[in-house]
């Protein structure tokens, strides 16, 4: 059983974006950040255990040449091996920060020479594996950077063409030193799934193909992928092949979130259909097939949801945003 804590007030609400919210919890400080976009920029707010807000600040997408400002479509902190870095994706471009927000240590303007005219050029998907940083945009590419231990010498290494239609999610895990493992998938609007292998070059493993639905959401956690889908559906895939292992009823309409607490494979789901429900993940010992089983489902009333988090690796709180709701609502277990 989970129930509602205190809520954080927000300046403003939520933009109806999936996966409109990133969490980053600090053991060490006894903090935990939330970031969250709405419209042209994005909130950035710390919070003590109890919910009780200590700091809140905005930060703007980078203007380029245009009459308005840009719209923010993503902001995430990205946890490497040696550092963390807030990245914040937009209309024009691609800004990373130091984790406080305070200090801008790169920026990557967006090349709109390939789109038409009709088409709309923004970035959105994020992920770190290993020291790199992965963005996804517009075009289906989905952008590498290698980044250093500490400076601003980041450098775009590679760019990744599997995809045909914009990127709208980003998932890895720790590769923990495996050959050939997969530890990356990518999700676009049309429903495919990209299964990639990191390192100095990445490598496409394998293509799980879309069933005319966008899959807004996507996780990774253990070889299993989690998939959810625009028509309320999370698939679990095997990561290693790509083959289809559960299939889940979840929502009464699109899931806009997805989030997995690796500790004990609980995994979040969001949908607009104002429920989210938590799920465990496991493998049978006996055929190693992927297992579901249905944990906790909570109605946010009257909320278009477009964000959901776990705030800790444990999965014992969880954190949810949604479209004019001025406050993140937070939900503890009991």
């Amino acid at each position: 059983m989970f129930r509602w804590e205190r809520s954080i007030p927000l300046r403003g609400s939520a933009a109806a974006l999936c996966n409109n919210l990133s969490v980053l919890q600090l053991p060490a400080r006894n903090l935990t950040y939330f970031g969250v976009v709405h419209g042209p920029s994005a909130q950035l707010l710390s919070a003590a255990p109890e919910g009780v807000p200590l700091a809140q600040r905005q930060l703007h997408a980078k203007e380029g040449a245009g009459v308005s400002p840009p719209l923010i479509t993503q902001v995430h902190w990205c946890v490497l091996p040696f550092r963390v870095l807030l990245v914040l994706t937009s209309h024009r471009g691609i800004q990373m920060y130091e984790s406080n927000g305070y200090t801008m240590v790169y920026w990557h303007a967006l090349d709109s020479g390939d789109a038409s005219p009709v088409q709309a050029v923004f970035a959105r998907g994020i992920a770190a594996s290993g020291h790199f940083i992965c963005v996804g945009t517009w075009s289906g590419r989905v952008l590498v950077f290698d980044i250093p231990a500490k400076g601003p010498n980041i450098v775009l290494s590679e760019e990744l063409a599997g995809h045909q239609t914009p990127i709208t999610d980003i998932a890895t895990e720790p590769a923990q030193g495996q050959d050939c493992v997969a530890d990356m998938v990518t999700a676009d609007d049309s429903g495919l799934l990209c299964v990639w292998r990191s390192g100095p070059e990445f490598t496409l493993l394998t293509r799980i193909p879309g069933f005319g639905v966008p899959c807004p959401s996507v996780q990774l956690w253990q070889g299993i992928i989690a998939a959810g889908y625009g028509n309320g559906q999370v698939h679990l895939y095997e990561a290693a092949t790509g083959n289809l292992h559960v299939q889940i009823n979840a929502h009464a309409r699109a899931i806009c979130a997805l989030d997995l607490a690796p500790e004990v494979g609980k995994l979040l789901s969001a949908g607009e259909d104002t429920f989210v429900h938590i799920w465990k993940l496991s493998r049978s010992p006996d055929s190693g097939y992927i297992e579901v089983e249905h944990c906790h489902g909570e109605c946010v009333s009257d909320t278009q949801l477009c964000g959901a988090r776990f705030c800790d690796s444990s999965g014992s709180s969880f954190a949810v945003t949604g479209y004019d709701l001025a406050e993140i609502r937070r939900f503890s277990s009991v």
